[in-house]
């Protein structure tokens, strides 16, 4: 079993890489972050070897730094992603409480309010999708997700932040979450699948323009 310290120390550093504190390139350095986060450097150095594991941290030379994704492994990672979320969403369909339903239609009203901050917006969208993947009621189905949503914190911007995305996607959830109070597991499967391919598709134009810009 992990120490409560060693797992404190795990979660600290994975909220802070989620939150930009610490971007792909960064260095981490054992004394800055048991300054930083309050702990000792032991948890801290069996946390750094724990994300390097899970391939969130990569080494340079002697130092390990915040990995980055590069275009194969974005793409690789949201093969993945689609059809885990897509299987979420068909046990969510199935299996999901009348009230885990009427939260998921819960967020999705309120989140509409915040198309315009993509940062907000961001941060709800990883509520929304967490409350599918527990919906899904299936333990190793969510941690397999974590891992993979974990990974996404190592790209550098949202596809929220695309110009309309916001309002496009909260039509999509629109969508799934209608899908799931239907008990339609196959709509529900193509349209979280769908969701996540024109994420993709986003992504893509953005590193498109990115590239352009830094040519």
């Amino acid at each position: 079993m992990q120490r409560p310290q060693q797992t404190d120390a795990y979660s600290m550093i994975l909220e802070a890489i989620d939150l930009g504190l610490y971007r792909p390139g960064d260095r981490l350095v054992e004394s800055e972050l048991a300054e930083r986060f309050g702990v000792s450097r032991t948890p801290i150095r069996e946390a750094l070897q724990r994300l390097e594991t899970q391939s969130l941290l990569s080494r340079d030379g002697r130092s390990l730094i915040v990995a980055s994704l590069d275009h194969n492994q974005m793409a690789e990672l949201y093969v993945v992603r689609r059809e885990l979320e897509g299987l979420a969403a068909r046990l969510a369909a199935q299996h999901s409480t009348p009230e885990e339903t009427r939260i998921l239609r819960e967020m999705v009203e309120a989140d509409n309010a915040l198309v315009d901050d993509p940062a907000a917006l961001a941060r709800a969208n990883r509520r929304f999708h967490k409350q599918i993947h527990l919906a899904s009621h299936n333990r190793y189905l969510v941690q397999q997700l974590d891992l993979v949503h974990r990974t996404m914190a190592l790209m550098t911007t949202t596809s929220l932040a695309e110009q309309g995305r916001g309002v496009i996607a909260q039509s999509e959830h629109e969508r799934l979450v209608a899908a799931i109070e239907a008990r339609d597991e196959q709509e529900a499967y193509d349209a979280l699948c769908d969701h996540i391919s024109v994420a993709f598709m986003t992504r893509l134009k953005q590193d498109a323009r990115t590239r352009q810009d830094e040519a």
